[in-house]
């Protein structure tokens, strides 16, 4: 068993504090030190054959600017190319998005979506950024309360309310500094850019290849801003906007809204199937009544803030938007909760490592926002709609961080060769206005728009062959879509 196949044993009973994991100065030469690959963890599953997927760990300085102080272990994945030694190209490094995400299984699962001219032409490789999963994994505790069950309704709808919202924020940053402790500035955007560069480095490439999806976009530009040349081919799917993060939850909520209300009129299209209305408003009227509903009495401790993160994860892929359905139909009904329910319960270890990566990350890759800027940010979501989903408004608790970063993340860089860009046109967790303003930050650029689609993340994943093919000739060979872009022809709604 290797040394991360152990400590993965005693990690799926608790996530360790990162502050305990800071063991021991790091070697001088660690970022430079081959990797040792060997078995890995449970968490990660098998590929189908003739793949093989191989687990190693590599140690880093938790600041640089001291290479012989505290250190941490970074978990790392990988599925060697099954082509033959004229049809590799490198090593393609995989991101899930969060910021918090779990990378260590993803070179398994993204990968056996991938083109196959792309399995056979890359080692797939995966890693869990610091403070993530077995990457000495960081706490916020209780997390301002977060994790209670049922929590409190999350739209404060008065001036008392907004005063409680902002203590519940305070709360949580309080939280995060006691439990990341000293390690608070250095989990961070820019920091898992110098790590994937330390892997890039051990694993003895000259040039490294990335797909990042969702934050993994913004990761990718950062990698590109800080080595420009030691970019091979980058391509970035449901892109994150070069913009301050709360900028970006704002924007975020607004589309969520607008997708609520297609939502809406699709299931009043499919009224026989779904019963909740015969019209847009008529389902409105449903889904208020449920919300209501489980506010004023929680259901085996599913309330208000339950369902806006029931509702929030389903707006984001169209194949949840019938089981979101359902569950509304099922409460009508009968009056129980379990048909909105997400099967993974939310206060599990992973979701509160996941939780707590967020805002750290969040929050050190610029300044927050100030108490005033974010309560005009709630009232500005409610005038649009009195019933607002928040629940993406994860940089509001960066209003009180104990750890306040001089300046943003930098994006991009003119050295970097051109990257492939790619989005739904109606994505709402990362719009795609978002990845029209990234492309022009990063020059050279291009971007693939999957038309008439509403769902987030596209490549190897919509099942879209104009997309999946134009992607794998840019990691194949370089060839890149015309300078206005590439639309493909999306899938449109969903079927009831």
């Amino acid at each position: 068993m290797t040394p991360l196949a152990r400590r993965t044993s005693r990690s799926l009973s608790a996530l360790p504090l990162l502050a305990a994991a800071l063991l021991a100065p790091a070697p001088a030469h660690a970022e430079a030190a081959a990797l040792r690959f060997g078995a890995c963890p449970p968490s990660v599953p098998a590929p189908a054959a003739p793949a093989r997927v191989e687990c190693a760990t590599l140690d880093v300085p938790l600041d640089r600017h001291r290479p012989h102080g505290p250190h941490l272990s970074l978990a790392v994945s990988r599925v060697p190319a099954t082509g033959t030694p004229a049809e590799r190209r490198g090593i393609l490094l995989v991101n899930p998005g969060g910021p918090g995400g779990s990378g260590l299984p993803y070179a398994v699962t993204k990968r056996a979506k991938l083109p196959e001219s792309v399995r056979r032409s890359y080692d797939v490789i995966g890693f869990d950024p610091r403070g993530v999963g077995l990457s000495s994994a960081v706490s916020c505790g209780r997390t301002g309360g977060l994790f209670d069950s049922p929590g409190a309704d999350p739209v404060p709808r008065d001036t008392a309310a907004e005063r409680n919202h902002l203590r519940s924020l305070r709360a949580l940053a309080d939280d995060c500094a006691a439990g990341a402790a000293g390690a608070l500035p250095y989990i961070s955007t820019e920091e898992t850019a110098r790590d994937m560069d330390a892997i890039r480095a051990a694993l003895g490439e000259r040039r490294t290849s990335f797909l990042g999806v969702s934050y993994g976009s913004y990761l990718g530009a950062a990698y590109t801003a800080l080595f420009p040349g030691r970019v091979r081919h980058m391509v970035l799917d449901s892109v994150v906007g070069p913009e301050d993060w709360y900028a970006f939850d704002l924007r975020q909520s607004r589309a969520l809204l607008a997708q609520r209300d297609t939502f809406f009129a699709w299931a009043a299209a499919h009224a026989g199937r779904f019963g909740l209305g015969a019209d847009a408003r008529a389902v409105r009227a449903s889904y208020l009544r449920v919300r209501t509903g489980v506010g004023a009495d929680p259901v085996n401790g599913f309330g208000s803030a339950e369902f806006d993160r029931a509702v929030y994860r389903a707006l984001g892929r169209t194949e949840r938007w019938a089981p979101l359905a359902e569950g509304l139909r099922g409460y009508l009904r009968n009056g129980g909760g379990d048909g909105l329910r997400p099967t993974a319960p939310f206060d599990s270890p992973g979701s509160r490592n996941y939780e707590a990566a967020n805002r750290i990350v969040k929050c050190a890759d610029g300044p927050g926002p100030t108490p005033r800027e974010v309560v005009a940010g709630v009232r500005a979501l409610r005038a649009l709609d009195p019933q607002p989903v928040l629940t993406g408004l994860e940089a509001s608790a960066c209003t009180y961080w104990h750890h306040r970063p001089a300046r943003r993340t930098a994006l991009g860089s003119p050295d970097a060769p051109p990257v492939l860009l790619v989005n739904s046109a109606h994505d709402p967790v990362t719009p795609v206005a978002g990845a029209r303003a990234l492309a022009r930050v990063l020059p050279g650029s291009r971007l693939i728009t999957l038309d008439a689609d509403y769902s987030h993340g596209v490549f190897a994943s919509r099942g879209n062959a104009c997309v999946d093919r134009a992607v794998a000739a840019y990691l194949d060979d370089g060839t890149l879509p015309p300078v206005s872009g590439l639309h493909c022809a999306g899938p449109g709604l969903p079927d009831a």
